[in-house]
């Protein structure tokens, strides 16, 4: 695997964590392949599965809209040839208006310049500790 590979992964997971931070949804699509699988952290245990393009960004709109200043923030990040794997902490304001965040893993796969898989973890993963549209 030459290292090159491995920089272009890490540079295009870190695109699209700049894309949600601005909430971008179409940004982020542009950055997946035809036919990427998106999996939620939410709802426990498993999350759900998004397949396609059209699919994920129908969840990204929703997402945001639900969630008008939700914030990933990267705490490390690294590559391991077409994998990449992301630890992260994601914060959003409650109903009642109390600043609240979770912690988390994404583990990327990046093929030919495209995200083409992203499957998402959390800790302390219960509906209790997770924003109410995550677990619709």
């Amino acid at each position: 695997m030459k290292m090159s590979r491995v920089e272009s992964a890490l540079r295009i997971v870190l695109a699209f964590n700049e894309a949600f931070n601005r909430h971008d949804a179409a940004g982020m699509v542009q950055l997946i392949s035809d036919d990427c699988i998106f999996e939620t952290s939410a709802p426990a245990p498993d999350g759900i599965v998004y397949a396609g393009k059209e699919a994920i960004r129908q969840y990204l709109t929703d997402f945001f809209r639900q969630s008008p200043q939700a914030h990933m923030e990267i705490e490390d990040i690294f590559g391991l040839g077409l994998r990449c794997v992301a630890r992260w902490r994601y914060e959003w304001v409650g109903a009642a208006g109390e600043r609240k965040h979770i912690r988390g893993v994404d583990i990327f796969q990046v093929k030919n310049g495209s995200i083409c898989e992203r499957l998402s973890y959390q800790k302390g993963h219960s509906v209790h500790s997770s924003p109410d549209y995550l677990t619709k």
